[in-house]
Order: structure tokens, then sequence, then C-alpha cells
């Protein structure tokens, strides 16, 4: 029996611990192709931990494993403008608006369950890449969790209040960025994508995202308009969902706020991860620079 197939039989747990031989063995084995693809005056001492969230992102396959995180290196690299700053507070205030959320409880699959309220995000303030970079910081900060790295997130877009002001914002080159990550660019699983309250002239944007999805993705959207209490609740319970989406949980301010306190909190490690990656991203530039500023033992561990 391989070991994608004792996988999908349920003989071997997709939560095994970081230290048992499952995950030690194949933390060893991406290890070694890691230094046999990359440059090795670029070499990173890449932690254990580090590793793992990119193996369990693709059910410990090796081979998938290295070329997410080498997707993963390169996207940071060619999106500068996005990737350079991970700073909470550098988008308080629109945290503290109530864009965006992730709910307190696991769903029936134990994926985490992130909102984002475009009602909240006024253009004319914030740009569509500053909103972008909240979705990476949370995406940051989740793919540390263990039952996260293996069960995925799902999303709701609630749509309401998008306007001509916010698709202009969307041009071609940001939404096949936005793409990689849902794709095969992030350590992190996208299970499903939920619109609600979507207009007519959300279309255009969609459909200028849709090019860059695999099918696998596009089969993941579910776009459920305006009447979207009913058909929301197949998808999610009523306990998970906030009563704004027909739910018994709790409320989507006392949410958003909560999520906005947990990245202010994480600050200091999203900068680590910043300055981690902006050494590598120099280091490729220069071949002087053989040595790390800020051990990866740090970040990972």
């Amino acid at each position: 029996m391989t070991l994608k197939s004792a996988m999908n039989s349920g003989s071997v747990d997709l939560l095994s611990p970081d230290d048992s031989f499952l995950v030690r063995s194949s933390v060893v084995r991406l290890r070694l192709r890691a230094q046999a693809e990359l440059d090795p005056l670029h070499i990173l001492d890449f932690s254990d931990g580090f590793l793992i969230k990119f193996l369990r992102a693709r059910d410990m396959d090796v081979e998938l494993s290295l070329k997410l995180m080498l997707n993963y290196q390169r996207w940071r690299r060619e999106s500068p403008e996005i990737s350079g700053c991970l700073s909470p507070r550098s988008v308080s205030a629109l945290l503290d608006n109530g864009y965006h959320g992730v709910l307190p409880l696991r769903d029936h699959s134990g994926c985490r369950v992130l909102v984002y309220r475009i009602c909240r995000w006024n253009p004319k303030d914030w740009t569509a890449i500053q909103v972008f970079r909240v979705s990476l910081m949370t995406s940051e900060v989740i793919a540390m969790e263990t039952e996260t790295q293996q069960r995925g997130v799902k999303v709701i877009f609630d749509l309401e209040g998008w306007s001509f002001s916010h698709a202009l914002q969307i041009n071609p080159s940001l939404a096949r960025k936005i793409s990689s990550v849902l794709v095969d660019s992030f350590p992190l699983k996208v299970k499903a994508i939920h619109l609600i309250n979507e207009p007519i002239f959300f279309g255009p944007v969609f459909a200028m995202l849709r090019p860059f999805l695999p099918d696998k993705i596009k089969k993941r959207v579910h776009m459920h308009g305006f009447n979207y209490h009913d058909s929301l609740t197949d998808f999610f319970p009523t306990s998970l969902l906030p009563p704004e989406y027909g739910g018994e949980g709790p409320g989507l301010e006392g949410v958003c706020q909560q999520w906005a306190n947990r990245l202010l909190q994480s600050e200091r490690l999203l900068e680590q991860i910043l300055n981690f990656t902006n050494w590598y991203f120099s280091s490729e530039a220069s071949s002087d620079s053989l040595q790390s500023p800020l051990p990866a033992q740090m970040l990972w561990t």
C-alpha cells in the first residue's frame, strides 16, 4: 500500500504528531529534496515546523510539498507590494472597522472559517493591496495551527456594499497574484469559497479571477446571492454561523474584534516571518550573504 492510498483508506492519521515516524521521515526527505533543489549558497536550515506545514498542506507528499514551498518563496519574491508589509498595526483601522474575522468554532470537517465583509472596506481609505495583506497576515498566523494545516480553511465573502470603486482596484495582475495564493503558493488548503450578497456587477471581477483557477477550485466556489440564509446553512451548522447569517453563533462584531486583537498580538511573529523572507530574497541577489541574521529556528520551533 502506498502512502497516498494509506491516507485515503484512513490507515494513516493525517494529524500525526510532529514526532511521529510518518512526519519525521517526511521532514527528512523534504529537507534533502530542498537542499538538492536550491542553490547551495542559498540553502536555509529549514526547521521541522517550517517544513511540516507544507507537508500537511499536501498530505505528506514530499514532491508536491517541495513544489508548494518553492511556489511560496517565488510568490513572495514576485509580490513585494503585497508581502513586503505584514504589520497588523498598519491596517489596524480596517481591522477595528470589522472588515475581517475568523469564526471561533471550526466546521464539521475541522476547517477554519474566515469571513470578509466588503461593506467595511472603504476604497477611498484602503487600497486592494492593503486589504489583501489582511488575508495574508491571517493566513500566516493560522498556518501555524496543526489542525488548520491539515483540514484547511473555508471562506465567506460578504459582498454587500460592493461598488465600482472596489472593482476598479482589481486589475489582471493583482487577480493573478490573489489566485496564486488560493491555488498553489501558500501552505493552506482552500476547501470552499462562499459568496453572499454578490451584485450583478461583481461578475466582471470574478470573470477576471476565473481563468487563473483550476477546475478543482472553481467547483468549490458557491454563489448564494441575496437569499443566502437557507443555502448557507446547507454547508455550515447554525451553531457555527453568526446571527447576521442566520446562525446561532457569536455576532460578527465581536468575532471581528477578537480576531483583530489576535492579529495585533501576533505582530512580532509576523515581523519575524517578514524579516526572515526578506533576508532569504536578498541573499539570492548577493552570494556574499551566507548566514541568516535571524535563524529559522526562531520562527518555526
